[in-house]
């Protein structure tokens, strides 16, 4: 199989998250297919597994919040980092950002990303690996990224730096690498989830804003 786009639709269906009604996605209703499909892929192609075709708490913390203020990104360049699906992303252009970027590594992600956007009729650019590019943001969101040691390693003095020139907001479910310091918590949601993806049936999500040190009062671990 050649074509992504033909792979992701006949994979997935169109359905929206449930804390995000205002937005549809290609999702996978049955993890088990799509993980067997796309380790076929795997094997052909070399592609990551199918992150893109859920709709991860994160990713709907990050939606959620950006509809329910708009103004918050309204008229601003934003990239959605490791952007799965493309939730927050699409959530962006929605609330009237004036460019909107959404980067992921493997190329059904992007695929995904594509025809999301297009379902709900959103302008979202497509761009591959972000890790090391100069700023050319306003607003930089990350949803679920401190999941694995070496991801938090790789991306984290890139944001940092990033962190100098834009806002960065990661939304965090509970996740062990998230570093113990330099974030402030700015909102929180309970986020439901399934027994197939997580350990629990249901995760809190906190919004932070990435500051580059600690941030003074916030007790380590926070």
């Amino acid at each position: 199989m050649n074509d992504p786009e033909a792979f992701i639709r006949a994979n997935t269906v169109l359905a929206t998250a449930c804390h995000v009604p205002e937005i549809q996605l290609h999702l996978a209703t049955e993890i088990t297919p799509i993980w067997q499909a796309t380790e076929t892929w795997l094997a052909e192609q070399d592609i990551e597994p199918p992150f893109w075709a859920f709709a991860w708490p994160g990713g709907q913390a990050l939606a959620r919040h950006i509809l329910d203020h708009p103004a918050l990104v309204a008229g601003r360049r934003v990239l959605d980092f490791a952007a799965g699906g493309g939730i927050a992303a699409i959530a962006c252009a929605m609330a009237g950002a004036a460019a909107v970027e959404a980067s992921e590594i493997d190329s059904l992600a992007l695929a995904a990303i594509g025809l999301n956007a297009a379902a709900n009729g959103a302008l979202v650019t497509q761009a591959h690996d972000m890790v090391g590019a100069a700023c050319r943001w306003d607003l930089v969101l990350c949803g679920d990224i401190c999941y694995e040691a070496p991801m938090t390693a790789h991306i984290m003095p890139w944001l940092i730096e990033v962190a100098h020139s834009a806002e960065i907001w990661i939304a965090d479910p509970g996740r062990a690498y998230l570093p113990k310091s330099g974030l402030q918590r700015f909102a929180s949601y309970q986020i439901e989830t399934t027994l197939e993806l997580e350990d629990r049936t249901s995760r809190e999500v906190r919004l932070y804003r990435l500051t580059g040190g600690r941030v003074p009062g916030t007790p380590p671990g926070f």
